[in-house]
């Protein structure tokens, strides 16, 4: 499999364990995307400290124009490398207060309707990342297979 890793992407994933050929790329919006589907599918990665943040100052702004990119996306997530707790338990540096940047986080996910998925770390953000593509590809894969099976009827 294919993924994109954006040129802007400061520390890319190496998907060492999985079976991936990286390919730089810019990409419209996110950190994370595959081939052909560049338009509609981006995964956007954030360490805790980045992810706070962004919930301040003229960096929340783009945060939530990123947001909003993404917004329409058939598949879009803000993959964090960290846990909840670690926000609630203020495990970044930043002076937001916890219930801040919690509130700011929920507000931002209504708001555009952007899930943050909690991978714990960067590990788990990679092997999260990786799912949701390989995921992705699939049932694309599986709807392309039914679509050529209707046609040849």
């Amino acid at each position: 499999m294919k993924i994109i890793a954006d040129t802007r992407e400061l520390a890319p994933y190496t998907f060492t364990n999985y079976d991936v050929e990286i390919v730089k790329a810019g990409l419209p919006a996110g950190d994370y995307s595959l081939p052909g589907a560049e338009s509609v599918v981006a995964i956007e990665r954030k360490t805790v400290d980045d992810l706070v943040g962004c919930l301040m100052g003229k960096d929340r702004e783009r945060f939530a124009r990123e947001l909003a990119r993404l917004r329409p996306y058939v598949l879009a997530a803000v993959v964090c490398e960290c846990t909840l707790e670690d926000i609630s338990r203020a495990r970044y540096v930043s002076n937001m207060k916890p219930q801040a940047a919690l509130q700011s986080i929920i507000a931002m996910q209504v708001r555009y309707g952007v899930p943050l998925v909690w991978a714990g770390n960067r590990n788990g953000g990679e092997y999260v990342t990786h799912g949701l593509l390989q995921k992705y590809a699939y049932e694309i894969r599986k709807q392309h297979a039914a679509i050529n099976k209707a046609v040849e009827i």
